[in-house]
């Protein structure tokens, strides 16, 4: 009749939290008051009833109610009839004495606010029973088993009332509130970031989304992710966790000191403060202090560490996180022999846990060197990346027809088959293409091997070698690429190949500039990999990012440019909304963001 929990490890032999009158009293009202299930219908879940019987009585006042139909004691009792549920829940003598007992529903809320307390109870001791036994299992990391536990006792304290299937009429009259709301400027559907032009552009920072914003060196990618933390934190009081895995706490709240006093940060660190300085300084610590901004500098955190750490946090403030920071995303520890594939988890990881929390997190990130290659020296979003790229003469074998298709002939195509290979038995796979793109112009060097491939590719672009994957600018003559096996093509006894493998491996003859031209590239889920010239050649990683943000000061490499103390940020991905370029005031002085317009005008 009652649900059954395991009390492995307790000693009594104590029931679990429950309250039968309660529930009683609450399934009489619903049978009374055509009106209270409504009431409590979001608030109380199916699972919170302890007797089995009462669940079947709810569910079947949720069923008809969602049929606009009445509960009443006649509805009820045909419906668990047809649904050959009645003899089961106790005939109808039960639903009579449920009847009987109650004098009425007025406080039906209240007493669902206990019903729910007690199941949360129970929870509690099924999560504290399923901790025990990972506590045994010696077979699992530490790290790993620590944060399930968390998990676990994370998911009481959040468990809310799942709404399960909606009739779409119910989500357009929020959605058509929504709107109305917006039409008439009282918010946005995000988080605004204080910046006016970024955020009529993003419409605000989405929550459960992740925001990459990235930058070579110098651009003041960590000025610019601290000013955003700093406006969020201040604007609307929500609390801002940072994790700094390269600089220190202390550094960090010095750039945010020099910022908020309008103090050169030299001073700072020297200490030659003015005496008219010493005010301002005062007034800048008191106004931080106030701030629900908090810095964790652990260096090499896992995401692991850093969800323990902000759901700790969330829980400790009550309410929502603003904002996640992140600096940087290359410094992150992830698991794997691939660098490439290693990030590629880290960000899917972080994904998750702006979904699990509901909070934006943006994570720093640095751009490749070849930026700095190129004449026009504004980031792409093929920087981004973590391989490179083919021109768009390199054929890509398919598997479907067992064409050679040219790259640039693939663009704005997806779900093909290529071969690719299984790193793990080393033999050529099926594998379906995600995405097909045109990553801008890019100088290229010709590849050529002893057996005649050739293929052309940026210099970043990886190739798999006896020695793991290498970028082109990494490789030498001699030294030996992997190539499928080809049958008609194969005629050579100096084959390398790997016992049952589908690879031989071809020397390389020569590496040499090619000019610049188109380039392209494609995503491979899963194997990350694709056949093109009939050479193994590496995939891009597609980042989970549902915003990538690209900072640029035309200054640092033009001294003399007519956009000084101008700073671009460009938004080169954007999964709900358009890519452009917003541009900002950049005070290195104080490493400080200001927009470049007021508000008022706008």
């Amino acid at each position: 009749m009652a649900e059954e929990l395991s009390f492995q490890g307790d000693g009594s032999n104590r029931l679990p939290p429950q309250n039968i009158e309660v529930e009683e009293a609450i399934l009489g009202g619903i049978l009374l008051d055509p009106e209270a299930i409504s009431r409590i219908r979001d608030r109380l879940v199916l699972e919170a009833f302890y007797i089995n019987a009462h669940k079947d009585i709810y569910q079947a006042a949720l069923t008809l109610h969602a049929q606009n139909k009445p509960t009443d004691l006649l509805s009820l009792t045909n419906w668990l009839t047809d649904n050959d549920k009645l003899t089961r829940i106790g005939g109808r003598n039960k639903l009579a004495t449920l009847v009987d007992r109650t004098v009425s529903a007025v406080n039906i809320d209240a007493l669902a606010g206990l019903v729910m307390e007690k199941y949360l109870r129970r929870q509690l001791i099924k999560a504290g029973n399923e901790i025990v036994q990972l506590g045994y299992e010696t077979e699992t990391e530490l790290p790993i088993v620590l944060d399930q536990a968390e998990q676990k006792v994370f998911g009481v304290t959040q468990e809310k009332p799942q709404s399960g299937l909606v009739h779409i009429s119910d989500t357009l009259i929020n959605a058509f509130q929504e709107v109305e709301r917006r039409h008439e400027g009282i918010a946005l559907p995000g988080i605004p970031c204080g910046f006016y032009d970024l955020d009529a552009m993003t419409s605000g920072f989405q929550r459960s989304d992740l925001i990459i914003v990235a930058g070579r060196p110098s651009m003041g990618k960590t000025a610019f992710c601290l000013n955003l933390a700093h406006n969020i934190a201040v604007g609307y009081k929500l609390p801002v966790a940072v994790f700094s895995l390269e600089m220190s706490k202390e550094q960090l709240v010095q750039r945010l000191l020099a910022s908020e006093a309008q103090i050169e940060s030299g001073y700072l660190r020297s200490g030659r403060i003015s005496q008219t300085q010493w005010e301002s300084l005062s007034r800048a610590i008191s106004n931080l202090s106030e701030m629900p901004i908090f810095i964790d500098d652990t260096a090499n955190i896992t995401v692991t560490q850093m969800r323990s750490q902000a759901r700790r946090l969330q829980a400790e403030q009550n309410t929502e996180l603003g904002l996640i920071v992140i600096d940087y995303l290359q410094l992150m520890e992830g698991a794997g022999d691939n660098r490439v594939q290693e990030l590629s988890k880290i960000t899917r990881s972080l994904k998750g846990l702006a979904r699990e929390l509901s909070v934006p997190i943006i994570a720093l990130s640095q751009l490749s060197r070849g930026v700095e290659a190129r004449t026009n020296k504004r980031p792409m979003l093929s920087d981004l990346r973590e391989s490179g790229c083919l021109t768009g003469d390199s054929l890509v074998r398919l598997t479907a027809r067992g064409l050679q298709v040219p790259m640039k002939e693939l663009v704005g195509k997806s779900g093909f088959p290529v071969w690719a290979l299984n790193e793990k038995t080393m033999k050529v796979e099926t594998a379906i293409v995600s995405n097909a793109f045109c990553t801008g112009i890019k100088p290229v060097f010709t590849l050529t091997t002893r057996l005649g491939k050739k293929i052309r590719a940026t210099a970043n672009h990886k190739f798999l070698t006896i020695h793991g994957w290498k970028k082109l600018d990494e490789l030498n003559p001699q030294q030996h690429l992997c190539l499928p096996v080809v049958a008609n093509i194969v005629q050579t006894n100096k084959l390398l190949a790997l016992p049952n493998s589908h690879v031989y491996w071809d020397e390389i003859v020569s590496i040499i500039p090619d000019g610049e031209e188109q380039v392209f590239d494609l995503t491979v889920p899963y194997l990350h990999n694709f056949v093109a010239n009939n050479i193994i050649v590496h995939n891009s990683i597609e980042q989970d990012a549902d915003l990538v943000i690209m900072l640029y000061r035309d200054e640092y490499y033009s001294p003399e440019s007519p956009d000084r103390g101008i700073a671009e940020v460009i938004i080169a991905k954007h999964r709900n909304g358009p890519t452009g370029t917003v541009k900002l005031l950049f005070d290195p002085q104080f490493t400080k963001f200001k927009n470049l317009a007021r508000p008022n005008n706008y």
